[in-house]
């Protein structure tokens, strides 16, 4: 009897807990996500209802003409002047003008949907169209930034949407030192403020108050979003990212492209607490932050209203109640432009924006990467030029693995010293593999000699090439920077080719079908393949004809490989291999060794000779 009481009272103790953690725990969890589904519900409502009153909701195939893009170029062409605004609405704008953009605010919706990047262009002439950054609602791609209000669960207030038309209230232009002021009264006793203010560069301050004149309590989410619309053609490197980019609290940097959130259509994100999210090109970024310290829902959008895709990040932040007679204010900030690497940590750190550095697609090896563009830029800040930094980089990077590289050339001299002996060893047991390579070990051991030695100053370079790589690939200040002579932009191919002569015959031989992108073989490429010739010269031929043949494929095969990189990136490698067969050269005459530069240059000349006189 005692036992069957005993495990009555287990099992009522159970069902208690049970009960009690589904009332304290589960109920207010689930509560919690039912509002939040809600309210993202409401928000979907807003963003279809968008959706069908956009000018841009035209079906595939409509006769609005695509943005022209520049060859090789990643950013649209500006558009005619007035073009885009008046196919867009006809709703009053306020121009904005700053050091480092111009364009406009819709005064429909308060949208900051027409930008243009002052200080870049689509090409390195300088006379060429700025970049378009932000483009409105009717143009070929529409590009926007929008803030506003949704209703909390429950709430019956009429909030302005993307069709209401703001009052200009305070301000006639959007300067660094005039912020405009817009307005809009609801009718039913809500007033709506928004001030806008922008700084010298690319960030934008946004300030919603909201004034609650009824006599009952109102409650509000305040939201932004960034939204893309067309088709978004991507440059399609693994190396880079391009799409959605955020960092969210715990969860930290999340990155997704294009086309998985196309394919998941959408990606509710972790509820966060801080962080920002947007969409990032390589070189460009527009992204929405909420005050610091405010607690929000992310998410990644995808829609196809009318068949046009439609890509979006935004997040809704929590409720707001405000009491009658009283108002409210919210922050949040809109970053978009360049993604200058000095100004956003200067964001960063002066605004308290998490982790914004990552922004910058720096990779995994941003330990090496961000170090070695920093280097990049201090010396151009002295040489003001980014060739000539790169020249005097390589030679600090080469004075610094100085007694590395040492090592290994004096351990290369001394193995070539060895020769005659390794070729005798080679002789007395040419029928017994086992013992020659003991017999050869010994002799290493013997001289103190590393028959790997060879490897060291290739390990070196590697690390050293990819950062330089990295850098000249994603950080704007590469972008345009020119050399000399040909070279205008070293983030760029070396734009000549030995095919047409360099550009005296008026041929295009990257036109030819099939073969054409093997054809392009510049200057500094072929700089490169002589020099990388020339350092393997600086040995003795390896005496396996099948290693031989390599080394002399080797050349011409990177030659033909880094064709298409860019320039800086080749001019990087021309003018380590000419340090290095340098100090190859230095080393082996310091410990007595024959160069063999010059005797393997002339037998191949010799070799050709021989071939002659025998036929």
């Amino acid at each position: 009897m005692g036992d069957n009481r005993n495990m009555f009272l287990a099992i009522g103790l159970s069902l208690a807990v049970i009960v009690l953690w589904q009332f304290f725990f589960i109920e207010p969890q689930l509560d919690a996500q039912r509002q939040v589904e809600q309210q993202q519900q409401v928000l979907n409502q807003q963003t279809d209802a968008v959706d069908a009153a956009s000018p841009n909701a035209a079906a595939p195939g409509s006769d609005i003409p695509s943005a022209p893009r520049a060859e090789g170029s990643d950013t649209p062409q500006a558009q005619t002047p007035g073009g885009d605004l008046t196919a867009a609405t006809t709703a009053p704008r306020v121009p904005i003008e700053t050091p480092s953009v111009d364009g406009s605010i819709n005064l429909a919706g308060g949208r900051l949907d027409d930008l243009k990047l002052k200080n870049y262009h689509v090409t390195p002439d300088k006379s060429s169209d700025e970049v378009v950054l932000l483009a409105p609602a009717g143009t070929a791609e529409p590009y926007f930034v929008e803030t506003g209000w949704v209703p909390a669960t429950g709430q019956d207030i009429a909030v302005p949407t993307s069709a209401t038309v703001w009052e200009l209230t305070t301000g006639e232009r959007l300067t660094p030192d005039t912020p405009i002021t817009l307005s809009w009264d609801n009718g039913a006793g809500v007033v709506f403020n928004r001030t806008i203010s922008v700084d010298d560069h690319y960030m934008f301050t946004v300030e919603q108050t909201v004034t609650n004149n009824t006599e009952e309590p109102i409650a509000l989410h305040p939201y932004s979003r960034v939204r893309r619309e067309g088709q978004i053609e991507t440059l399609g490197y693994f190396i880079l990212h391009e799409g959605f980019i955020g960092v969210l609290g715990e969860e930290g940097l999340v990155q997704e492209s294009y086309k998985n959130v196309a394919e998941d259509g959408t990606q509710a994100l972790a509820h966060s607490g801080s962080g920002w999210l947007g969409i990032t090109d390589k070189y460009w970024a527009t992204t929405v932050i909420p005050d610091p310290g405010t607690t929000f829902t992310p998410r990644f959008l995808y829609r196809t209203p009318n068949g046009v895709p439609a890509y979006q990040a935004d997040y809704l932040a929590d409720a707001l109640t405000i009491a009658p007679g009283e108002s409210t204010a919210v922050n949040n900030r809109v970053f978009a432009g360049a993604k200058k690497t000095k100004l956003i940590q200067s964001y960063e750190d002066s605004l308290s924006i998490d982790r914004f550095n990552l922004l910058i697609d720096w990779g995994w090896f941003y330990f090496i990467t961000k170090p070695m563009f920093y280097l990049l830029d201090f010396i151009q800040g002295i040489v003001g030029n980014f060739g000539v930094a790169i020249l005097i980089a390589t030679v600090l990077v080469k004075l610094l693995f100085f007694p590395l590289a040492q090592r290994a050339y004096t351990s290369m001299a001394k193995m070539k010293a060895l020769q005659p002996k390794i070729k005798q060893m080679q002789e007395r047991y040419k029928d017994d593999r086992v013992k020659q390579q003991q017999a050869m070990m010994e002799l290493y051991k013997k001289e103190k000699v590393n028959p790997l030695a060879g490897c060291i100053p290739i390990v070196i370079q590697i690390p050293v090439f990819f950062s330089l790589y990295k850098t000249l690939f994603v950080s704007i200040e590469m972008r345009h920077a020119p050399f000399f002579g040909w070279i205008h932009d070293l983030s760029a191919p070396d734009p000549t080719t030995v095919f047409n002569l360099f550009g005296l015959l008026p041929f295009d031989p990257m036109a030819v079908p099939m073969i054409g992108s093997f054809l392009h073989i510049g200057v500094w490429p072929l700089i490169m393949g002589v020099t990388m010739w020339l350092q393997m010269k600086m040995n003795p031929s390896p005496p396996d004809p099948t290693q031989a043949m390599i080394f002399n494929i080797m050349p011409i095969f990177f030659t033909f490989l880094l064709a298409s990189f860019p320039a800086g990136l080749v001019i990087y490698w021309a003018w380590n291999n000419s340090l290095s067969v340098l100090q190859q050269y230095v080393i082996m005459r310091r410990h007595g060794v024959k160069v063999e530069l010059w005797g393997n240059i002339s037998g191949l000349f010799k070799r050709g000779d021989k071939k002659k006189s025998a036929t």
